[in-house]
């Protein structure tokens, strides 16, 4: 699972230069104020499958739900949910598993 909870490893690609998603697990309140969390856009969506191309470098927060996403070309399945902080690298597709529903919010890096 690529999963990560060193605030180190967010948004980093692993030896072999694939993409993964890194998720950092209940990250402390000072994180999410430095990020300035509350301040992004907020999205949601109920139960479903369906896919997901990241044009650009995502981060986000979720305050509630539960996904399973599963990357395109690879076996590996990645699961996160309330309270994770999660980063998407440009460029990664995946089918989003909403177990159940999501409230998130996020923030889309512009370089």
């Amino acid at each position: 699972m690529a999963s990560s909870s060193s605030p180190d490893a967010m948004g980093k690609d692993p030896p072999g230069g694939g993409l993964s998603i890194a998720v950092e697990h209940n990250p402390p309140e000072s994180r999410l104020l430095q990020l300035g969390v509350k301040s992004w856009p907020k999205w949601g969506c109920p139960p479903g499958r369906f896919p997901v191309k990241f044009d650009a470098r995502e981060t986000c927060y979720l305050l509630k739900g539960k996904v399973r996403a599963h990357i395109k070309g690879s076996s590996e399945c990645v699961e996160f949910g309330a309270g994770d902080l999660v980063v998407f690298p440009k460029g990664l597709s995946c089918t989003w598993d909403v177990v159940a529903a999501i409230d998130k919010y996020y923030n889309f890096d512009s370089s």
